[in-house]
C-alpha cells in the first residue's frame, strides 16, 4: 500500500478518534452487550443485536484508522523551507480572475477535506491544477462550467 499524505493535524485528529474508539465507544459497546445478554433469549434481543452491530461498526473503524496510520506519511508544512510554490500542507489565497472573488485553501490529504472550513483535497481538480504553481502564476482549472482561471496570489506556509 502507497504512504498516505497527512498533515499534522490531520493526524492528530485521527489519533484522537482512534483512541475515542478504543477507550470509550468499544468498552460502551461490550458493556451494552453484556448488559443484553442477561435479558435471556438472544435469537429475538433487539438490543444484544443492535449492540453487535453497533460493535462491527467500532472494530471495523478501528482497522480503518489503524491501517491509515499505519501508512501515513505526515508532512509539517512549517519545517520546509518557504519557496511560493504550491505543495501538500500549504495554504493558498487564489483569486477566480472572472469574479475577483478570493478564496483562501489549505491543501490536505483525503481524510482531512473539508470544503467549508477552507480544507482541500489534494486530489480535487482544483489542487492538481494548482501544486506545483508559485505565487504570481495563473492556473487554468477544468470544471464542470468550462475552464475558470485562478492567479495564486499567496502561499503560506502555517
Amino acid at each position: 500500500m502507497s504512504r498516505v499524505p497527512m498533515t499534522v493535524a490531520g493526524e492528530k485528529a485521527l489519533r484522537a478518534e482512534l483512541d475515542q474508539l478504543k477507550t470509550e465507544a468499544r468498552p460502551r459497546v461490550i458493556a451494552a452487550i453484556a448488559e443484553a445478554r442477561e435479558h435471556g433469549d438472544l435469537k429475538e434481543n433487539a438490543e444484544y443485536h443492535a449492540a453487535r452491530e453497533e460493535q462491527g461498526f467500532i472494530e471495523g473503524r478501528i482497522q480503518e484508522l489503524e491501517g491509515k496510520l499505519s501508512h501515513a506519511q505526515v508532512i509539517d508544512v512549517t519545517a520546509l523551507p518557504q519557496t511560493g510554490k504550491v505543495i501538500f500542507g500549504t495554504t493558498i489565497v487564489i483569486i477566480n480572475l472572472d469574479t475577483d472573488e478570493e478564496v483562501r485553501y489549505q491543501i490536505v490529504g483525503d481524510d482531512e477535506a473539508d470544503i467549508k472550513n477552507g480544507k482541500l483535497s489534494v486530489n480535487s481538480p482544483i489542487a492538481r491544477g494548482l501544486i506545483g504553481k508559485s505565487e504570481g502564476d495563473i492556473a487554468a482549472i477544468r470544471t464542470p462550467g468550462g475552464d475558470v482561471e485562478y492567479e495564486i496570489a499567496e502561499v503560506l506556509h502555517i
